[in-house]
């Protein structure tokens, strides 16, 4: 079973179109939508482990450029 999050981002002004494009072109990322409120947008993304799904925010999301700021909640099931 894969291990989903949400990925909340923050962008440079007038950036959030841009983001969302460059992100939703990466691997195991399920949806990236504009979105308003504090965060410019919102993704879901998913990898094999949580270790994986880390290393997939780390080395490729917060790449893209215009991000200024990410927050990872990982989905649990209760």
């Amino acid at each position: 079973m894969a291990i989903s999050a949400y990925i909340l981002i923050q962008t440079e002004v007038g950036k959030s179109g841009d983001v969302a494009r460059g992100v939703a072109a990466i691997e195991g990322v399920i949806s990236a939508d504009d979105v308003t409120g504090p965060y410019d947008v919102i993704v879901r993304a998913e990898a094999p482990t949580l270790d994986d799904l880390g290393r997939q925010v780390v080395s490729r999301v917060q790449l893209v450029d215009g991000i200024t700021r990410t927050l990872t909640c990982p989905i649990i099931h209760v």
